[in-house]
């Protein structure tokens, strides 16, 4: 069974990759959607190639998904599964620990590959550890990090919906509301191009000022490193690195980037990774296939004209 994160009309992209993931157990596959008014989005997610059954909740309480209602759904079907997964987002994150709690068994986060007989190959220590986790468990709980995974199609399904009755409400937390960003940027865990910046720009005046104009230029995404959300220059959900987004666009330009270890987890599988620091020694350069030794304040305006003139 897979958990499917969603917005109440579309599922997010990396759901297809958790479902290319549960494809290597071979069986049947299950999508849970949990919401309200889910309607169309199950009749969309049932043309998902390699998905059996599509299991609806949906309720009033459900139009945000708390987490302990989220898990104490899961806990009830979840008895019937051999596994259990999600794509490694923070609307996982914060579920699954629950549920495998609430069903007694030991949860493996942020998969990198699965080779089969209940054996994983994780990262820690920001990915410079890689450990090979073998399960005993009854019921596989993990999360899976979905750029190593293959996304499934979205033509060629035929699932069943099942619609099932929600519980009540455990009332243990309450939604009180949200706060969101309107931007005609792609979304950064989706994005093909995405421009990062660091503690380097200053202020959040100069991290908009800089960054803005090379980004609507290229229709990119923009991210930022933990010190430069930590210093307030960009809000906490356009961080990336190990605590924030993991991403892996076509390009990534990172800006006034030193190269943590934990940034570089959130941005290594990059297709192309294009640094600027005016640092020659900074460790991004050590990951990058382009590296640019300049005062960025003047290389970035300068490459986002150029950029226009194409």
């Amino acid at each position: 069974m897979i958990l499917a994160e969603h917005d109440g009309k579309k599922l997010n992209n990396v759901v297809f990759n958790a479902i290319g993931a549960a494809e290597i157990f071979g069986g049947s596959i299950d999508l849970l959607i949990i919401g309200k008014g889910v309607d169309e989005l199950a009749r969309l997610a049932s043309k998902i190639d390699g998905v059996d059954k599509i299991i609806k909740f949906d309720a009033p309480h459900l139009e945000h998904p708390l987490a302990e209602d989220a898990a104490n759904i899961i806990s009830e079907i979840g008895q019937d599964y051999r596994v259990i997964l999600a794509p490694h987002t923070w609307f996982s994150r914060n579920i699954l620990p629950r549920v495998a709690a609430l069903l007694d068994v030991s949860m493996i986060s942020d998969v990198l590959k699965i080779t089969g007989d209940n054996t994983y190959i994780r990262s820690t220590y920001a990915g410079n550890v890689h450990a090979t986790i073998k399960s005993d468990e009854p019921i596989q709980v993990f999360t899976v990090h979905s750029s190593k995974f293959k996304a499934v199609g979205l033509n060629g399904g035929d699932a069943l919906i099942v619609d099932s009755k929600a519980p009540e409400p455990l009332n243990l937390s309450r939604w009180e509301k949200e706060r969101k960003i309107e931007s005609d940027r792609p979304p950064l865990i989706n994005a093909k191009v995405v421009i990062s910046g660091g503690r380097s720009l200053g202020s959040a005046e100069k991290f908009n000022e800089v960054l803005s104009p090379l980004a609507d230029n290229l229709g990119a995404a923009i991210g930022a490193t933990r010190a430069a959300v930590d210093a307030g220059y960009a809000p906490n959900e356009i961080q990336v690195g190990q605590t924030g987004v993991v991403v892996a666009p076509e390009l990534y330009i990172a800006i006034g980037v030193s190269g943590a270890n934990q940034h570089i987890y959130g941005m290594k599988d990059s297709r192309v990774v294009v640094a600027i620091n005016n640092d020659p020694d900074a460790t991004i350069f050590q990951f990058a296939d382009y590296g640019l030794v300049a005062d960025l304040f003047e290389a970035v305006p300068e490459m986002a004209t150029l950029v226009s003139k194409t």
